[in-house]
């Protein structure tokens, strides 16, 4: 039987993060864009009120919250601002592959500091020269006795700058491809890790964005994840798990361009009458309407697949590619209803415009998704 209801501690959880967001980050979501400002002090508040580490496992001291769980967190933080949602989120994307794969020795030694205090994990997969094309990456891990040496560079990296724990793919052997990459976690900051770069983006500007550089950092074998040769699957895995996450991030902005956009049709007034009782605003507000509805069944169904511990790479990928999509679209007639107060800083919308684009493009492009998708189709 299909049931929508959530539980009376899901809707608990839904409304302390949407509290959460309207009280503490959207009032600042506009000076942290436009200062590039990281947001430590949301992180600090938001650890406290349990909506970083979201999947965290209670064993390692963590909420353990459910997919579906973690799903309706995100929607409500990228509400409020996407980009400290994307800051908040890049945690569990670091954990994730020690969560699928470490031994109960690397998961508790290797999650549990996240339980006790604020700390930032990240998540470097993307390279230069390799992007969608995982198996394309250049960074080297060189074994040495019981140590490995990794050599290269990591870019687009989530919270790179701030990060004191690094989920980091290397290749033993570029010429053996995805058979070659295998998975690593560094500790603290050693002095051969190096920021080379800070991005100055588009959107989503106060989530830290930076590329790495590997001259020689060491990792013990106890930090590696899994086998060599298996961080292509493990990749490929969390990828999967998170995607319905993001997937959440472009429902949020999408539903905050909707009520923007609601509110401002109802106020502004034109040929004597608020414009809100024009037809051409009413189709573009029930457009977007439908689609904030659509996507977050995807996205729910996407989570509830992965949480029956069934296979959810054709969903996940729906959902992504779906909800990216249309918060793009939502986002750009919100800024249409405003006219041309929509194209200035004065009025939110711009900014859930510049920060729905980058959805499109991180956690696999909607390019990416609909050839998952396809193949999910022709493998049958």
């Amino acid at each position: 039987m299909v049931d929508f209801e959530l539980t009376e501690e899901q809707r608990a959880l839904q409304e302390t993060a949407r509290r959460f967001a309207r009280t503490e980050i959207a009032p600042v979501a506009a000076r942290l864009d436009r200062d590039e400002e990281f947001p430590r002090d949301l992180c600090q508040k938001g650890f406290a009120l349990g909506l970083l580490n979201l999947a965290l496992p209670a064993e390692h001291g963590g909420a353990g919250l459910s997919h579906l769980e973690q799903a309706i967190v995100a929607e409500e933080i990228a509400a409020g601002c996407v980009a400290v949602a994307t800051t908040f989120i890049a945690n569990d994307l670091a954990l994730l592959p020690v969560i699928l794969r470490g031994t109960p020795e690397q998961r508790e030694r290797l999650l549990r500091p996240f339980a006790e205090r604020l700390r930032f994990g990240c998540f470097c997969l993307t390279e230069p020269g390799a992007g969608s094309d995982v198996s394309g990456i250049a960074t080297r891990a060189r074994r040495e006795g019981r140590e490995y040496v990794l050599e290269g560079t990591k870019c687009f990296i989530t919270n790179g700058g701030v990060a004191d724990q690094l989920t980091v793919f290397a290749t033993l052997d570029p010429a053996l491809g995805r058979r070659g990459i295998t998975c690593f976690v560094v500790e603290g900051r050693p002095p051969q890790l190096a920021v080379a770069k800070k991005e100055e983006k588009m959107g989503q500007r106060a989530s830290e964005t930076v590329m790495l550089h590997f001259d020689g950092v060491r990792v013990p074998e106890a930090n590696r994840i899994g086998e060599e040769g298996e961080g292509f699957a493990l990749a490929m895995a969390t990828l999967d798990n998170s995607r319905p996450t993001t997937a959440a991030f472009a429902v949020g902005i999408a539903r905050a361009a909707l009520e923007h956009a609601l509110a401002y049709a109802k106020e502004r007034r034109q040929f004597g009458k608020a414009i809100a009782e024009l037809q051409a605003i009413q189709f573009m507000l029930a457009d977007i309407a439908s689609d904030v509805e659509a996507a977050r069944l995807l996205v729910w169904k996407a989570a509830w697949l992965l949480d029956q511990g069934r296979r959810a790479t054709l969903v996940s990928s729906h959902a992504k590619r779906f909800a990216a999509d249309i918060a793009m679209r939502a986002t750009t007639d919100a800024v249409q209803v405003f006219g041309g107060y929509g194209y200035t800083r004065d009025y939110p919308v711009e900014k859930l415009m510049r920060d729905a684009k980058l959805v499109q493009i991180y956690e696999g492009t909607s390019q990416v998704q609909r050839v998952v998708i396809a193949r999910e189709l022709l493998r049958g």
